[in-house]
């Protein structure tokens, strides 16, 4: 870290400690410092890249970091049009968009192929390949600044741990997945790419940057096109009951408490795996019957294993996320004193549907099968 990136992370820290008043969802996440005009004060602007991130993470991030004064990238595959920088990128070579990560604070790698799709041999070499070359890409290019950023936050994800019922897998003890009797050969291949994805951190030259691995649950905001809006709109529509047997765990974070960890995560000296996950997951039965109770409605048809597997299979996608039981918590974030705003799935369901119901949506029903190694 050089001297001018160690003033702007120093006057940051300092302030991140300053009393902060009640949030309100325009005011999330906290931010820790606000950028001051030259001539008023010291300018304290972390400058932030975020390697494939037009998608709904990638977007959350980008804006919750330029609304609170800092200075965004992001790199994309193609031009787009935001309130920040894009640059064009290809994530399986360093060309000149390598130049974007000199200079840059912080980096936050989210690049990876939709997993919204069959698990073909074809699609599975595209899964693993975009993800394991685009940390490596990103690896030579930090590797190769004069000015390397100073942490590296590694997008990966909450399925690398074992399917189970019983005892919580947190991120300091918590077992990681793929030998599970009768696990379907789907849900061991996300295994192993998150396993890779995550060796081709640890294996990057990226000397004194630190590298943080976000084991990330579902997020839940009420964008157009995530996991909350398919959800939704399957309450809407009458459909919203159990998946299956119901008892499978999901776990989940609002997207306020993913913003507000990411920052955590940025301030404090931590490295390696952690859960981005509320504290309380919860069977899908009651997820369920708890989002229809914040919309308002009754009714929720529920959907057997044997429909779910007809479906994924009319839809091209697989059904994993919907039926693996991911009962996942935060062991590091509570460590480290980090306080939920939404710790709870009622609070969190309540809110996002009042703001749900201000904006409006339009959920598409085959995204319910997300999931796997994205």
């Amino acid at each position: 870290m050089n001297s001018s990136q160690a003033l702007r992370l120093t006057l940051w820290l300092c302030s991140a400690h300053a009393d902060q008043p009640t949030l309100t969802r325009k005011q999330t996440p906290a931010p820790a410092f606000k950028a001051r005009r030259s001539g008023q004060t010291e300018i304290a602007i972390m400058r932030v890249a975020i390697p494939g991130g037009t998608g709904q993470v990638g977007t959350l991030l980008a804006r919750a970091f330029h609304r609170d004064g800092h200075e965004v990238v992001v790199l994309s595959r193609s031009r787009k049009q935001a309130p920040w920088r894009v640059v064009q990128w290809d994530p399986a070579n360093v060309g000149s968009w390598a130049s974007e990560l000199d200079g840059m604070d912080v980096v936050i790698n989210l690049a990876g192929r939709s997993v919204n799709c069959r698990y073909t041999p074809s699609n599975r070499r595209e899964i693993l390949q975009s993800r394991t070359m685009s940390v490596e890409a990103v690896g030579r290019a930090i590797a190769q600044a004069r000015r390397p950023p100073a942490v590296w936050l590694q997008a990966s994800t909450a399925t690398i741990y074992a399917h189970t019922y019983d005892v919580p897998n947190d991120d300091i003890s918590g077992i990681v997945g793929g030998a599970e009797p009768g696990a379907p050969d789907t849900w061991r291949f996300s295994i192993e790419v998150a396993t890779a994805w995550e060796k081709a951190l640890d294996d990057a030259p990226v000397g004194a940057t630190r590298r943080v691995k976000l084991r990330s649950a579902m997020i839940m905001s009420p964008d157009p096109g995530g996991i909350f809006d398919t959800l939704l709109a399957l309450c809407r529509r009458g459909l919203g009951g159990s998946a299956g047997d119901g008892r499978q765990y999901v776990s989940w974070i609002h997207e306020a408490d993913f913003i507000r960890a990411i920052y955590l995560l940025i301030e404090r000296e931590i490295h390696g795996a952690i859960n981005l996950a509320a504290p309380n997951p919860l069977p899908n039965r009651e997820f369920m019957a708890t989002l229809r109770r914040a919309w308002g409605t009754s009714i929720g048809l529920p959907a057997t294993k044997w429909m779910l597997e007809v479906g994924a299979v009319l839809l091209k996608t697989e059904t994993e996320l919907i039926l693996k039981s991911r009962r996942v918590i935060p062991g590091r974030l509570l460590r480290e004193g980090f306080s939920f705003e939404y710790p709870h799935w009622p609070q969190a369901a309540r809110e996002l549907c009042a703001h749900f119901k201000t904006t409006g949506s339009q959920g598409k029903l085959p995204a319910l099968f997300w999931g796997g190694p994205g």
